[in-house]
């Protein structure tokens, strides 16, 4: 598909979302001849597409819990036949995958430009829309009636936890009390209420809009995505080929922490500064690609602002396991 990765990086060539870390991805997992890779977190494709070019025969399995991803599918399905396969599922549910012996395995954790650019989706406070925010809109419940039936504790974890809003107090506050109101049924409102609780922004901090870190918190607990992820990841080890590389793309701290702890406990190293075990005490079953996350260049950042936040880790599965 692609005669060189720098062709990749023109955002034509994926109708306009360009997929992040796009050569350091076919750099780190190098499809050889006839591999078999899996993409968790299909989306746009773009990812899928390009490791499907990258070699002779490689096969790939996808999962993507949005409906809409389906109908993307489709077309790869068409450009690639059997040697792609996809399935509509939650990759936090991998564990249900019944595939096995993967010579690499991606995860690109977050949303996608696909679902940011759906003005109905209510990811976005850019448009007027309904607070939904579900990856899989015909499952569980908007966004709109977890704000208005929590209890204080989901608010506090959503607002305080995932989005790490200094000022949570003010915000969850404000929420309870606009219960009924209307407020919490659409982004803009939504969003100028939480920019009423939050207050300016402080004088020589960045200048980022008030609702952007409540908004994202009420994501990942809608969406349940932390758990996804703590799911997920030895599933994936679990179906990997000796020999095989599992890569996760991040773009928000909490995702990353699970990350790096997971990639250092597989690599018998701790997982954290008061991880105290003996080296006795640990196992190593993976090697880590690298110590530090693999970031965007400045030439990606240019082409593709949203890629400023993304990291990249991985572990290589050791071949005696």
């Amino acid at each position: 598909m692609f005669s060189s990765a720098d062709d990749a990086l023109n955002p034509a060539a994926f109708g306009g979302h360009v997929p992040v870390l796009f050569r350091e991805t076919l750099e780190l997992l190098s499809p050889r001849v006839g591999a078999k890779l899996l993409d968790g977190t299909f989306g746009g494709g773009g990812h899928t597409r390009a490791l499907l070019s990258a070699a002779e025969g490689v096969t790939l399995v996808a999962t993507d819990r949005d409906p809409d991803a389906q109908v993307r599918a489709k077309q790869v399905s068409d450009e690639f036949g059997e040697r792609f396969r996809f399935y509509s599922m939650n990759f936090g549910d991998l564990g249900e995958l019944d595939e096995t012996d993967f010579d690499g395995i991606l995860f690109d954790f977050g949303l996608s430009s696909f679902q940011l650019d759906e003005t109905e989706r209510g990811f976005s406070f850019r448009f007027d829309a309904p607070v939904d925010m579900r990856m899989n809109p015909q499952a569980g419940i908007s966004a709109a009636d977890f704000l208005e039936t929590a209890d204080e504790e989901g608010l506090v974890r959503a607002v305080r936890n995932y989005g790490e809003e200094k000022r949570w107090r003010r915000v969850v506050q404000a929420i309870i009390d606009a219960r009924g109101t209307g407020r919490l049924q659409r982004t803009h409102s939504l969003a100028e209420l939480v920019t009423e609780a939050v207050g300016p922004t402080p004088r020589g901090r960045k200048a980022v809009n008030p609702a952007t870190r409540t908004f994202q918190g009420i994501r990942i607990e809608v969406n349940d995505e932390l758990n996804a992820i703590e799911r997920a990841l030895p599933a994936a080890f679990e179906r990997l080929a000796p020999g095989g590389v599992l890569a996760a793309i991040s773009f928000h701290s909490l995702e990353d922490r699970i990350v790096k702890r997971y990639c250092r406990k597989m690599a018998g190293r701790p997982e954290h500064t008061n991880d105290y075990r003996t080296q006795d005490e640990r196992v190593e079953l993976a090697k880590m690609v690298s110590t530090r996350p693999m970031l965007p260049s400045d030439e990606e950042i240019k082409i593709n602002p949203r890629s400023r936040s993304a990291r990249m880790r991985a572990i290589r599965k050791l071949t005696n396991h």
